[in-house]
């Protein structure tokens, strides 16, 4: 126990190990106790270390969890960047050591102003604050990185029925307080008003959790809707090769000209590889197929238009063709892959700073929903889904949720898994089914309690058939969102610095 708590190397060792194994508690592994394991051993190797050697561990910590959980980031550079093997591994180990700062940051304020050994229960409290502040703030900071949240490990666990009552980060903020209590169980037995308030909130969210696990916060707003969702399984380096472009359109055309009548036909993020404007006639044809058919052909489409200046800008789109209409631009743009920091300096470095469609502007945040067979759907194309109060925010407005993606960037690796399930703690939040269309996988259909319902393999070439259903009211989490959830954090933090500094000076 000594090495956990002292400082130094066995300690730091500790919490790599920690964080290193969160992954396994999200998909594809869904092991999901191991999620309290990890925390529990992130709060317990802080207990005694002074600030800049927390931050040491914290940032031990960050880079287990992301160097295990996103290591399809040197799929992306190496792969699909043309970066060499050291180059793109020294890339990665950036990125990764760069996300650890964020925890290194977090164990830093804690020993240095909010944390209270002596004080068991409010140390509790505010640490579970601190936990859900470092992940919202990971979600903003530098248009964020909200990826591997310890509440999508609940997904499937006895926590889900609290994802629509306050989304993802409520979920985390109970498994940080849990494994918390958990570490001062002990110390809270001297004293018996203590022990049975930590008692009831450990048990509490835990039994709302499963109470709340099959409540349904939402109505149909209509009847079923078949749906076709296309998928291509085109090549990544084939797909924005000029020679492929008309085979491309052939095969999209192909299969949906096969495909079984449907209300809905999806197609993937940029299908469509080309401007808007230049596949008109192409797009014509599948406009008055869709007519016919009496559906919704949803498509990704690159678009372009004129500022205000009269200056062209590109946006990664969706558009409705046949019995719907709107274009949706894509807010929420992926550093390096869809926009190039510093682009003066960096652009012509390596093939990874000039990737295909990198140069891609920011689509205004009060877009109209599209629409479907009369229906809002809130769309978010790919990165975009895994921002919660993001989602939400759209989700409020909608009866259908699509996300369309393009996931061949990660090859083989975890990562369209992990993207997927992040897909399905949306649906649970707002208690809404979700289309989700993908070039190579997974393509799904998603239900209001977050449950795949149909799924094409990954990899395969093929049309997912399947129903959902419109739906109405909202549930608590889309009505409030998070501000709840983060006044109350601020408080406990703010009661907790109060405090800590009261200590120090008597």
């Amino acid at each position: 126990m000594h090495w956990i708590t002292r400082s130094g190397w066995p300690g730091n060792l500790i919490a790599l190990f920690a964080g290193a194994i969160t992954p396994l508690a999200l998909a594809p592994f869904d092991l999901w106790p191991l999620a309290l394991v990890s925390i529990a051993l992130f709060y317990l190797g802080l207990r005694e270390l002074a600030p800049r050697q927390a931050a040491a561990r914290g940032w031990c910590y960050g880079f287990g969890l992301f160097a295990a959980g996103t290591s399809w980031v040197y799929v992306s550079i190496h792969d699909y960047g043309a970066a060499s093997p050291p180059l793109a591994a020294l890339l990665t180990l950036g990125f990764v050591a760069g996300l650890g700062l964020f925890f290194a940051l977090a164990a830093w304020l804690w020993a240095r102003w909010l944390r209270r050994s002596e004080a068991p229960l409010a140390d509790t409290l505010a640490f579970a604050a601190l936990w859900l502040a470092q992940e919202a703030f990971r979600g903003w900071f530098l248009t964020g990185f909200p990826w591997l949240y310890a509440g999508y490990s609940q997904l499937d666990g006895p926590l889900a029925g609290l994802a629509p009552l306050g989304g993802a980060w409520l979920i985390s903020f109970v498994l940080a307080l849990s494994a918390a209590l958990l570490v001062n169980l002990p110390q809270l037995r001297a004293r018996k008003a203590f022990l049975i308030t930590g008692i009831v909130l450990l048990l509490a969210p835990w039994i709302t959790g499963l109470a709340l696990k099959q409540h349904a916060w939402t109505s149909p707003a209509g009847a079923p809707l078949k749906v076709a969702a296309i998928q291509g399984n085109v090549e990544q380096n084939l797909k924005w090769d000029p020679a492929q472009l008309n085979a491309q359109l052939a095969l999209y055309r192909d299969l949906t000209f096969s495909a079984q009548p449907s209300d809905l036909i999806v197609w993937p993020e940029t299908a469509v590889p080309v401007l808007k404007e230049q596949a008109g006639g192409y797009l014509a044809v599948m406009d008055r197929f869709a007519r016919e058919r009496q559906a919704a052909l949803i498509t990704g489409v690159p678009i372009r238009q004129a500022n205000d200046r009269g200056e062209p800008r590109y946006y990664n789109a969706v558009s409705v063709f046949g019995e719907g209409g709107g274009d949706y631009l894509k807010q929420k743009l992926v550093p390096f892959g869809e926009y190039v920091p510093l682009q003066e300096l960096l652009r012509g470095l390596i093939a990874f700073f000039d990737l295909p469609m990198s140069d891609f502007a920011r689509g205004s945040h009060d877009q109209a929903l599209l629409r479907a067979k009369g229906y809002r759907v809130a769309t978010y194309i790919c990165y975009e889904v895994v921002y919660p109060e993001f989602a939400a925010g759209l989700a409020a407005q909608s009866q259908l949720l699509l996300t369309v993606s393009n996931d061949a960037w990660f090859g083989r690796s975890i990562g369209p898994l992990q993207h997927l399930q992040m897909a399905q703690m949306r649906a649970l939040e707002a208690g809404r089914w979700m289309i989700r269309a993908t070039n190579n996988g997974m393509t799904a259909l998603i239900d209001p309690f977050g449950r795949v319902s149909a799924q094409l393999p990954q990899f395969q070439q093929g049309v997912l058939y399947g129903e959902v259903v419109p739906m109405q009211r909202l549930t608590p989490y889309l009505q409030y969102r998070s501000w709840p959830l983060l006044i109350l954090c601020a408080l406990l933090l703010a009661w907790a610095l109060l405090a800590s500094r009261m200590a120090k000076t008597l």
